[in-house]
């Protein structure tokens, strides 16, 4: 069941959600050439408790960092390791807050060094896909128009969209009702409606949409071992159109 917010709800998750994003831009200004995505993770759990926040996901069903790296094929909640960012990586930084028993979803796809026009042509079109995605969050449309607009686009730059994972609503639990996937039918879906507080994740693949799941239980990577890309934001839907919470 679609567990609707007040404003005095949606008001503290967008404090949340500024810690979140303040701490994204730091991690993506620190992921460079040489250091690892363990130290990043340590950076972050830091730099979350010194704002007086929890991380959302440590712990949480047995997930045992703070921060989900992802690199290159791996799309979705890679461990943080002592892998060395090298030029031409692209990383996947996805997060969790939660403040005040409330808590907010983020994510990035980061170029680095110099990648390729491919890779960055990949990561521009999922970040873009996100944006058309957000616009078509608001009272009176379904979650199939949002899906059916991330897939479109997507689709007609010639990449695919994962279709085993999807986004979520999001609040007291790090994922509530409903799914949010990332294709489907004009009108097809829940209607959305005001209080609604959601989480729009485009997972873009440069090859085939099929997955595979890492050793470790937890981890999703492309089966055909192509690049990925992830972007993400927790969005409010209000009466006077959608919130991004996560800025």
């Amino acid at each position: 069941m679609t567990i609707l917010k007040t404003k005095e709800e949606i008001k503290i998750i967008a404090e949340g959600g500024k810690i979140l994003a303040t701490v994204i831009r730091k991690l993506e200004e620190m992921a460079k050439p040489g250091i690892t995505t363990l130290e990043l993770d340590r950076a972050a759990e830091a730099l979350i408790l010194s704002m007086g926040a929890k991380p959302a996901f440590k712990n949480y069903e047995g997930f045992p960092y703070s921060l989900c790296a992802s690199v290159n094929e791996n799309i979705v909640h890679g461990f943080p390791s002592k892998y060395v960012l090298k030029d031409g990586d692209i990383l996947k930084l996805d997060l969790g807050v939660l403040y005040k028993g409330y808590n907010t979803d983020m994510a990035v796809t980061v170029p680095v060094g110099n990648v390729s026009y491919e890779a960055r042509r990949l990561i521009n079109t999922t970040k873009k896909s996100l944006r058309l995605g957000i616009k078509k969050a608001k009272v009176g449309n379904t979650i199939g128009d949002i899906g059916n607009t991330v897939q479109r686009f997507v689709e007609d730059q010639g990449f695919g969209v994962v279709r085993d994972l999807c986004g979520h609503g999001i609040g007291k639990g790090v994922h509530e009702e409903p799914k949010i996937p990332n294709f489907g039918k004009r009108g097809g879906g829940e209607n959305l409606v005001e209080g609604m507080v959601i989480c729009i994740e485009p997972m873009v693949t440069m090859g085939d949409y099929n997955i595979t799941q890492s050793e470790d239980g937890y981890g999703y990577a492309t089966r055909d071992k192509s690049l990925s890309a992830h972007f993400e934001h927790t969005i409010a839907i209000t009466e006077k159109g959608p919130v991004i919470l996560t800025e």
